[in-house]
């Protein structure tokens, strides 16, 4: 035990020696073997190696290992993100609440033949329009590259976060998928309406035809795609799943001729936050033509009169719509409206207070399959 003490004096005399003197000051230098038997032996019963700590080598490794780690991860969530803004998740929300509740109202009206083995066949026609969905909106982002780095700058291929050849493929396995799908799952008629909405889609955005640069076709093109195909298809198709004949409902007749006049709304108010982009490249719009005031104003009064269209219906057919839930909800939807058209008259139309409308006709769109399984 004394020979490992350390004296006070001792210690005070190691104070005062320079740093070089400490071989762990100075890991880079190899000091003598006597000088570092010395300075160990005040300090420990047993001999250390002055050599640089493994332990050092090791987190260094590990530093490395987890930095790479966290790269690959993070490329990973970016081509994620990537992919989903490239589907353009508004629309793929359009879709999915329109087949959720076109199905649902078929399930309300025949809860005998509620049967959970259906949900798989039902998933796959979900899954056959969200590709046709997304190969829509992919050509489109293909042919509009330049206009969408002033329009939608976050838009992937605009923003090179997807190259044009990774986009080609994926919307051509989008297109083969979704046709496949409709083919083997739904029969023929479904497949050529399934046909018809990609055909009306490619030729919407793709040169020689590019039929968006015409304003009036423009906006019956995604009226009737977005509009008519849809829900006729989905009303077809929820019955054909569940067995039925197909036959119009009141209910059935209502939805699709509401969602057709709001896509009419949404073609038309979806370019109000455009209008710089499309006049540089000499697109016609309604809003490059008759302005931004006159078309948001346009626009949200056809929604007015789909919503009193609704209010009457309710009224005048009460033992086909519930009245109550038809006119309270159709009254406060219009009521939203009118004080958002009041919000953007405030910002004075800027391109971020367009934009904010354009969002909010859609949470109108989705609002409406929402109570539709209801009234």
């Amino acid at each position: 035990m004394a020979s490992t003490a350390i004296p006070i004096s001792a210690f005070c005399s190691l104070k005062t020696l320079p740093k070089s003197s400490f071989s762990f000051f100075q890991p880079s230098t190899s000091p003598s073997p006597s000088t570092s038997a010395v300075l160990v032996g005040r300090f420990y019963s047993r001999p250390i190696s002055c050599s640089r700590p493994k332990h050092v080598t090791i987190r260094a490794c590990t530093q490395v290992g987890a930095s790479e780690s966290d790269s690959s991860w993070r490329k990973l969530a970016n081509q994620k993100d990537a992919f989903w803004r490239f589907l353009r998740p508004h629309t793929i929300r359009g879709t999915i609440f329109g087949s959720t509740a076109m199905l649902a109202r078929a399930l309300i009206e025949n809860p005998n033949l509620i049967n959970w083995w259906l949900l798989p066949r039902a998933l796959t026609g979900l899954f056959a329009l969200i590709c046709g969905n997304g190969y829509i909106v992919g050509i489109n982002q293909i042919y509009d590259i330049e206009i969408d780095k002033i329009n939608k700058p976050y838009l992937p291929i605009a923003a090179a976060d997807f190259s044009v050849s990774s986009a080609w493929a994926l919307v051509l396995a989008l297109a083969a998928i979704g046709f496949l799908i409709a083919g083997l799952n739904f029969g023929s008629f479904l497949s050529a309406l399934y046909t018809l909405g990609l055909f009306l889609g490619t030729i919407y955005s793709v040169p020689p035809f590019r039929l968006k640069r015409f304003p009036i076709v423009a906006f019956l093109i995604i009226a009737t795609v977005r509009g008519f195909l849809l829900n006729f298809g989905l009303c077809y198709a929820s019955r054909a799943v569940l067995g039925l004949t197909f036959e119009w409902s009141a209910p059935d007749v209502f939805i699709t001729t509401f969602v057709t006049l709001f896509a009419l709304v949404i073609a038309i108010t979806k370019d109000l936050p455009d209008v710089e982009g499309d006049r540089k490249f000499q697109i016609s719009t309604f809003a490059t033509k008759l302005g931004v005031r006159n078309i948001s104003f346009l626009g949200c009064g056809l929604l007015l009169v789909n919503y009193l269209g609704a209010i009457l219906a309710a009224i005048y057919r009460p033992k086909v719509f519930r009245c109550d839930l038809m006119v309270v909800a159709h009254a406060i939807l219009a009521l939203t409206l009118i004080w958002q058209v009041w919000v953007l008259h405030e910002a004075n139309y800027t391109k971020e207070a367009n934009s904010r409308l354009y969002r909010f006709i859609w949470n109108l769109f989705y609002a409406e399959y929402i109570i539709f399984p209801f009234i």
